[in-house]
C-alpha cells in the first residue's frame, strides 16, 4: 500500500508546518516554508487572508523561496517572527530578512529587506496582501494615496477586468459595525488586482504597479525594503474573539434553492497520444462521458492523426466530440481541413474556435468556420471565449461575430501553489461563471478545459529551462493521483454545477493528466508505487457523478468552505450527496438534509488501495446503512476523504 502522504498528496513532501499566532483580538497562522501569514482573523471574520513577499521571473512563473528556520518569540498576545529567505533560480539571486510582529493592539506587521546578489530580470518582486472575498465582495473601503488624498470605493461585485484601485498607500474596510481594518503600505508603490480572474479567492494588492515595463532589470546590489501594517480603528471587543472548536458542518438543504441540471461532463483526449486499452475504454465508459475534447491546431502536421484517433476514440466510449480548433491567417488551411475530413464520420457536438494564441476568434474566421460548416452539412453549435485564463475572457468581451456559447479554461496554480491555495480557488470558479453570465447574457456557458496545473505559459517572454531530470513535466501535478487531487474535484464540480454551466471538461483520460494510469505505466513520483492501469482516486467522483447523467443538482452550503464541501444529485426517484473533507486533518461533518437513512460509501486511506487496483470491486461492495439524528446525519471523515451517501429513505 502507498504511504500515506503519498495517498493525501501524491508524494512523500509532507504539508507545510503552521505556527499558530495571536495578536490582540486577531488570530493567523505562519507557514514558515513559503514565509505566509495566513487568515488574519476576528474570531470567525476573516479580516485578511494573507501577505506574503513574492518574485515572478522574466516568464511571470513564481520562484519558490527557501526560508530558513524561523526564530519566534511569543509573550502573552504579543509575537515577533523572524527569518532569512533565498531567492534563487536560474538567473536571479537575492536574499531577504524578514520580521512579522504582532501586538495586544491588534496590530500586525511584515516587513522585509532583501538584495540583489546578481543581476536579473523580474516581473514582479515584492509584498502581497491578499483581502478575502467572501467579507469583502461589494464592501465599502477606503483608499488612500501617497500624496495623503482619500477616496470611497467598492471592492467590485463581479470580477473587475482591471485593476480597480492603483496607487495605493493605504486601504480601509469595515470587518464589523463600528470596526475596520486599515492595512498601510511603504517601500512602494501598490496597487489591487481581482485575482479571480485567475480563479484564486482574493483581491490582491501588490507593487510595483503594471504600468512600469516588465520584466524589470535589477541590477546587482539594488536593495529593496518593504512593509505592510494592519491596525484596528474603531471600538474593538472588550474580549478577544475566539475562534470555535466545534465541528465543521456542511449544511445541505434543498430549499436554499432551486436545481439546476447536471451539466454535461467530459475529458480531453490523452496527450500521450496512445490509444487506449480495452481495459481502459471500458473503465472510461462507465464514467458516462459527455464528449471528448481534441485540440486540433491547423498548422500543425498531425492534426489529421489528432483527429482521428479522438473520433475513434470518442465512438469507443459512445460519447461526442468537442473540437478546439486553432486558426492562423490562412484561410486555405481551413479548407484544407474541411477537405480532409469531409469523408469523416466524427461525431461531433460543439466547436470551440481560437485564434492561434487561444484568444478570442476575430469575427471573419467565425464566419468563415461558420459558412463552411453549413456548406457541408454541419451545424454543431460554434463558440469562442478563451483557451488560456479568465482575464482574458473578462477583458475581451463582448467579440465580434454571433456565437452560440461562450468558453473558458481554468486551472488553480496560476499564483501560488501550495495545498491550502490550491482549495481557496474552488470558490472562485463560481465566480467567474456569474461574471461570466453577466457579460454573455443567456449564451450558454462552457468551461474547458479544467486541469490542475497550466497547459503552458501564456505569457512566456524566454524559452524557459529544460525539465529536471526524474521530475515530472511542467503540466504534471503529482497531487492528480492522490485524495486531495479527488477532494478538489469534487469541489470544482460542485462550484461549477450549481452555476448552472452547460458544459465542463477535466484533465484528460489516461496517463498523469488523466484519471487513470495507462496500462504501460507513465512514470510514477518518487514513493508513489506504479501500477500499470490503476485508476485515480478522482476516477470515482466522475464515476459517482456520471451515474447520475442529465440528472440535476441541488445547491448546498458548507458552513466553511475552506474545509469540507458537498454535491447533491438527484435523478428520477434517486439522491445521492458526494461529500469532501478538505483538510490534513480528521474533520467531523454533520449532513443537514431530509433523510432518514442512507448507503454510505467512504473512499479514504483505508479503502483507497482497492478503489485504485479494484476500482470495479470497490464499486461493487456493499455499502454500509447509516441513519439520521435530530441533528442530521453525523460522519467523521480522514484527511481528504470522499463520502458518498445514496439516501434510501427521506425524511
Amino acid at each position: 500500500m502507498p504511504r500515506q502522504a503519498v495517498l493525501y498528496y501524491g508524494s512523500e513532501e509532507p504539508p507545510p508546518k503552521r505556527v499558530k499566532l495571536r495578536a490582540g483580538p486577531l488570530s493567523m497562522v505562519f507557514e514558515p516554508r513559503h514565509a505566509f501569514l495566513r487568515y488574519i482573523r476576528l474570531g470567525e471574520r476573516e479580516v485578511i487572508r494573507g501577505i506574503y513577499p513574492a518574485v515572478r521571473d522574466r516568464n511571470w512563473s513564481t520562484v519558490v523561496p527557501v526560508v530558513s528556520p524561523p526564530r519566534l518569540r511569543v509573550e502573552g498576545n504579543n509575537f515577533s517572527v523572524t527569518f532569512d529567505m533565498e531567492v534563487r533560480q536560474h538567473d536571479i539571486d537575492s536574499l531577504w530578512k524578514g520580521v512579522i510582529t504582532g501586538t495586544v493592539e491588534g496590530r500586525v506587521t511584515f516587513a522585509i529587506e532583501g538584495v540583489a546578489r546578481t543581476a536579473f530580470l523580474a516581473s514582479r518582486i515584492g509584498l502581497c496582501v491578499l483581502h478575502p472575498i467572501r467579507e469583502c465582495v461589494g464592501a465599502p473601503c477606503v483608499v488612500e494615496t501617497p500624496d495623503g488624498t482619500r477616496e470611497r470605493g467598492v471592492f467590485p461585485r463581479y470580477i473587475s477586468p482591471r485593476q480597480p484601485f492603483t496607487n495605493i498607500r493605504m486601504i480601509r474596510h469595515e470587518v464589523i459595525p463600528g470596526l475596520s481594518a486599515e492595512v498601510r503600505f511603504t517601500g512602494e508603490v501598490f496597487e489591487m488586482e481581482d485575482q479571480r480572474n485567475w480563479t484564486d479567492a482574493s483581491y490582491k494588492t501588490y507593487c510595483p504597479p503594471l504600468s512600469r515595463p516588465y520584466p524589470a532589470e535589477i541590477a546587482e546590489g539594488t536593495t529593496f525594503s518593504q512593509s505592510v501594517t494592519i491596525s484596528l480603528a474603531g471600538k474593538t471587543p472588550a474580549r478577544a474573539p475566539s475562534v470555535s472548536t466545534k465541528a465543521a458542518r456542511l449544511v445541505v438543504a434543498t430549499g436554499d434553492g432551486s436545481p439546476v441540471r447536471l451539466p454535461r461532463v467530459g475529458l480531453g483526449a490523452a496527450s500521450h497520444r496512445q490509444p487506449s486499452s480495452i481495459e481502459e475504454r471500458e473503465r472510461l465508459e462507465r464514467l458516462e462521458l459527455s464528449h471528448l475534447r481534441v485540440d486540433v491546431e491547423l498548422s500543425s502536421g498531425d492534426w489529421l492523426t489528432d483527429l482521428t484517433r479522438a473520433a475513434r476514440e470518442a465512438s469507443a466510449l459512445r460519447c461526442s466530440l468537442e473540437v478546439a480548433l486553432f486558426l492562423s491567417d490562412s484561410a486555405e488551411e481551413f479548407e484544407h481541413f474541411v477537405e480532409k475530413t469531409g469523408d469523416l464520420t466524427l461525431p461531433i457536438v460543439r466547436w470551440l474556435v481560437f485564434e492561434r494564441d487561444g484568444k478570442w476568434a476575430r469575427a471573419e474566421h467565425v464566419g468563415l468556420v461558420r459558412r463552411f460548416l453549413r456548406a457541408g452539412g454541419m451545424r454543431q453549435a460554434l463558440g469562442s471565449g478563451t483557451n488560456v485564463y479568465f482575464a482574458q475572457f473578462n477583458r475581451g468581451w463582448p467579440p465580434a461575430g454571433r456565437l452560440d456559447f461562450a468558453c473558458w479554461s481554468v486551472n488553480p496554480q496560476v499564483h501560488a501553489f501550495d495545498d491550502a491555495s490550491l482549495v481557496e480557488t474552488l470558490e472562485g470558479q463560481r465566480s467567474t461563471v456569474e461574471s461570466a453570465r453577466r457579460l454573455a447574457g443567456d449564451l450558454p456557458l462552457v468551461v474547458s478545459p479544467v486541469t490542475l496545473k497550466p497547459r503552458f505559459n501564456p505569457h512566456a517572454t524566454h524559452v524557459g529551462p529544460e525539465p529536471v531530470p526524474g521530475e515530472p513535466p511542467p503540466q504534471v501535478d503529482v497531487r492528480q493521483t492522490s485524495l486531495l487531487g479527488a477532494a478538489w474535484t469534487l469541489g470544482s464540480l460542485k462550484h461549477l454545477a450549481e452555476s448552472a454551466v452547460h458544459s465542463v471538461t477535466y484533465y484528460e483520460t489516461t496517463g498523469r493528466r488523466g484519471v487513470m494510469e495507462t496500462g504501460r505505466g507513465s512514470g510514477a513520483p518518487k514513493g508513489y508505487p506504479p501500477r500499470e492501469g490503476a485508476v485515480f482516486p478522482l476516477y470515482h467522483v466522475f464515476a459517482d457523478v456520471g451515474e447520475f447523467a442529465g440528472g440535476e443538482v441541488v445547491p448546498c452550503t458548507s458552513s466553511d468552505p475552506l474545509t469540507s464541501c458537498g454535491l447533491v444529485l438527484r435523478k428520477d426517484a434517486r439522491t445521492r450527496i458526494l461529500l469532501a473533507n478538505l483538510t490534513p486533518d480528521e474533520r467531523s461533518i454533520i449532513i443537514r438534509h431530509p433523510m432518514r437513512r442512507a448507503r454510505l460509501r467512504l473512499l479514504d486511506e483505508t479503502t483507497a488501495e482497492m478503489a485504485m487496483t479494484s476500482p470495479e470491486l470497490f464499486r461493487g461492495q456493499d455499502e454500509r446503512p447509516v441513519e439520521a439524528g435530530e441533528d442530521g446525519l453525523a460522519l467523521e471523515l480522514l484527511p481528504y476523504a470522499l463520502a458518498r451517501l445514496d439516501i434510501v429513505e427521506e425524511g
